[in-house]
């Protein structure tokens, strides 16, 4: 076997990849820290705050949940949400991605993974989840989305923000 054959059959082997597996956590009446993030932090949810409203609205018509405190940015957002079924959080994130992209016209190149899937480039493929195990957790997490407008710049005084409920 040429060394060529062995670098080749290396390099195929590398290539095929398997996705992380995650593993989330589901616990009954338990809240969730939950951040989602746009495609290359694209600064688009601010300007099309109206389109992400109603992405929500439609949301909430097929899941139960509340939002107990939520953060919006141009590029991202922070949420605290308690899920009625705890097993639906996931697909509330889902819900909320998915009528958002739906309606929101995206000229950018996107990769070719996304284009198999008929995804726009308009979110990151995942999010971040934390299980919120007590109050003083829950208040780490507030806390942490109050400053966010601070800490990015966009106002001097966290209370200026009004894309914020907390």
């Amino acid at each position: 076997m040429s060394i060529c054959h062995i670098l080749n059959n290396n390099l195929k082997s590398s290539l095929h990849f398997k996705m992380a597996k995650y593993k989330r956590l589901f616990l009954d009446g338990h809240s969730y820290y939950l951040t989602m993030v746009t495609h290359r932090r694209n600064p688009i949810l601010i300007d099309n705050i109206e389109l992400l409203r109603n992405s929500f609205r439609e949301s909430k018509r097929f899941y139960g949940y509340s939002i107990d405190a939520i953060v919006i940015l141009p590029d991202h957002i922070h949420m605290i949400i308690t899920p009625k079924n705890v097993m639906d959080y996931p697909k509330i994130i889902k819900s909320i991605k998915y009528n958002f992209s739906r309606h929101f016209n995206v000229e950018e190149e996107q990769s070719l993974s996304r284009h198999n899937r008929k995804l726009k480039p308009v979110w990151q493929k995942r999010y971040y989840e934390h299980t919120i195990r007590d109050e003083k957790d829950y208040i780490r997490c507030v806390e942490y989305m109050r400053d966010n407008p601070l800490k990015h710049g966009y106002v001097k005084n966290e209370e200026e923000w009004e894309y914020m409920s907390t």
